[in-house]
This record gives C-alpha cells, structure tokens and sequence, in this order.
C-alpha cells in the first residue's frame, strides 16, 4: 500500500529542491577582479612608484584595458597636494569626458557601459606634467585585462600649450574662470587627432610657455633644458628613460613663446633670430642622439602672422639647412608650416574645434612621412 502523506510530502520537497536549485543561479553576481597598477602598460611619460602605483606625468599618456558587464571602478589620486586634476577616456573606440580627480578623494572613479558585454576602456591624462601627476592605484570590475598600446608607428610631438591641447576647452569651466588645468584636454590637441586618423601611436612632450631659447616671459628654462627630465621640470634631478620609446617621427613646434612679446611686467629684449637658431638647432641633434633613426619635422606656429611668422618660418628653414649639413647621410629635416588661424580658445589658443583644423592641415605631411 503506498503511503499518501509520505507520497505528497516527498513531491513537494522535490519540487522545492527544483525551486531552490535554481534560485542560486538567478542571484549569482559577476566575480570582481582587480587590475593592478603594475600590470597596465602606458604609453607617454609614466614612472612607477616605490607603492607600486602608476603616476601619469606627460599630457595624454594614457593605457587600455578591457572589462566584461556594466561598469568598473578607477581607482585614483593625487600624490602632490593638488587641489584636483582631470583625467579622460575613450569607451568601445568612441570619446566620453573628462573625469575630475579630487585631491584627498578616496572613492573610485566609476565607468559605466550602456549595455552589458565586453568593453575596451583607453584612459588618458587631459593636463600637461606641470599640473601635476595622477596616480593610478588599480582598477576593479569583471573580467578585467589589460591592454598593449596598438601596433603601429609612434609619433613624438613635442611642443608648448597649443601642443597640449592647454586653454582648449572651455565647455565645462568657462575661459576665465577656475584653474589652468581647467581647460585642458590632450586627447582633442591636434597631436592625438592627427595620430589617431593615421592609426599611428602617440605620445606629447609639451610644456606650456616654453620656447627654444625663451619662454613665453621669461628666459627660461627652455624645452633644451627640461626635455632629458623626467617631468621637464629643470629643478628634477631625475631623468627620462629615452629607451622606452622609439619614435618613427619626431614633431617639433616651438617659436610661439620665444616670439612673444611677453606679459608687459617683465623686462624683454627684442627676439633674437641667432640665438633662437642656434639653440633650436642644439636641440634638434639632442633629438637626434635619442632617436637616431626618427624623421624630424619642423613646425610653424598658427597664432603668428605677419613679421612674426615670417621671422619664424625662416629661422626654421635656417635651421633645416644647418641640420641637413651635419648629417648629410640622414633624411632631411621636412618643415610643414600651418595656415594662420584666430583662435576660439581661451587666451588666444585653439579651442577643440580649432585643433579638429590643425590636425586635418597636418594629415598628409605626417602621412608622407610614415
């Protein structure tokens, strides 16, 4: 005889076991990973430090990694007591923001997805060295991994603020307003753009108001005197690892600031067309011993016009013919010169659609050149 209540209870703990058994499942989370400092691989000027943390230095270095799901968490700070800073980044090859770093902020950054799935993440520092470094101190999220830069040929553009992308844009801090760093953005800089539409890699030595043999209102210290150093500060004892990178191409744009006529406060002799040659083409064969194989280009500015550029366009050429002479077994320096502009940014400088310009003048010149 079968036993009816032992019979209804045995189907409705079986029917339980179904319910429960399933019910793991539906309340299962994604596994959080943690992507270490150490194990990103940036590209621009970066130097590890005894914590283990990445400092981001030179504007636009900037390193990939993939994550799987909705979002994940950055993880970062401020080492030297500034106030804040800006990072910005590049979601599934499309840009996003800029990302305000608090100084003292404890809480993570968080990058959000539309959608679930799996998606590539590029971070890059939007301010120049001299705002400061930000630390990374890792990243946490699904399924993490990190990423190499892209294959292709690299590009050296070593400049001043317009090179940074300094003073570029005001759509979050109007121009007047606010900090230097406020208006920064590197990656919008017609360095990144150009880079970016040949498929070539990039990396930005760039200090704003610095010049070839003066900056912008003072005489110095000059790009010749902070390029070996690690942040281009001059006070810095510690050096740049020229080793890291082996650039294809090497773009120089100075002349700006040495051509200013400075800040009306500080006593300014008349610009000297023989100093400026001379030390400029120092540093072209300081260029040269660190990237012996590279192409050097030489850049005018386009916020001279008149005397101005004329006076810079023909230092430059001076300076080519005196490179070409020293090394007449090496390509020739290539001088690419850009239209004149007025530009929208704050203080006279490019604004982001200004740089959109610059890059598309400087297309086919760096393109003839990889």
């Amino acid at each position: 005889m079968i036993n009816l209540k032992f019979s209804t209870r045995y189907l409705l703990l079986a029917a339980c076991g179904v319910v429960m058994s399933c019910a793991p499942a539906r309340m299962a989370t994604p596994t959080t990973d943690t992507l270490p400092s150490n194990a990103l691989q940036p590209l621009g000027r970066y130097q590890l430090t005894g914590a283990g943390q990445l400092e981001l230095i030179s504007s636009a270095v900037h390193f990939g990694f993939t994550f799987e799901g909705k979002e994940c968490q950055l993880f970062a700070s401020l080492p030297s007591g500034q106030s804040h800073n800006y990072l910005q980044y590049e979601l599934d090859g499309t840009y996003q923001k800029r990302l305000r770093v608090e100084g003292g902020a404890a809480a993570p950054l968080t990058i959000a997805a539309p959608a679930a799935g799996r998606h590539t993440v590029w971070i890059y520092k939007a301010t120049e060295a001299h705002t400061g470094p930000i630390d990374i101190q890792k990243i946490t999220g699904p399924k993490l991994a990190a990423l190499p830069p892209p294959t292709g040929p690299l590009i050296e553009f070593i400049g001043n603020s317009i090179t940074c992308g300094a003073a570029a844009d005001p759509s979050e801090v109007p121009c007047g307003t606010g900090e230097y760093q406020d208006q920064h953005n590197a990656y919008q800089a017609y360095g990144p753009r150009v880079a970016r539409t040949l498929h070539a890699n990039y990396i930005l030595s760039s200090v704003s108001g610095i010049g070839a043999y003066r900056t912008w209102n003072r005489t110095g210290p000059t790009m010749p005197e902070v390029y070996e150093k690690l942040d281009f500060q001059a006070t810095n004892s510690q050096l740049w690892d020229f080793a890291n990178y082996k650039p294809a191409v090497v773009s120089i744009a100075l002349g700006t600031n040495d051509l200013s006529d400075g800040d009306g406060k500080t006593p300014r002799l008349p610009f000297d067309s023989a100093a400026f040659v001379n030390s400029y083409a120092q540093f072209v064969v300081l260029v040269k011993t660190k990237y012996p194989q590279a192409r050097i280009a030489l850049l005018n500015s386009p916020m001279l016009n008149g005397q101005k550029r004329t006076k810079l366009q023909n230092c430059l050429t001076a300076i080519k013919t005196k490179t070409d002479a020293a090394y007449p077994s090496a390509p020739p320096v290539a001088l690419f010169f850009f239209e004149p502009m007025q530009a929208h940014g704050c203080n006279g400088h490019p604004d982001v659609a200004d740089h959109a310009i610059l890059a598309k003048e400087m297309e086919p010149f760096l393109q003839k050149l990889l």
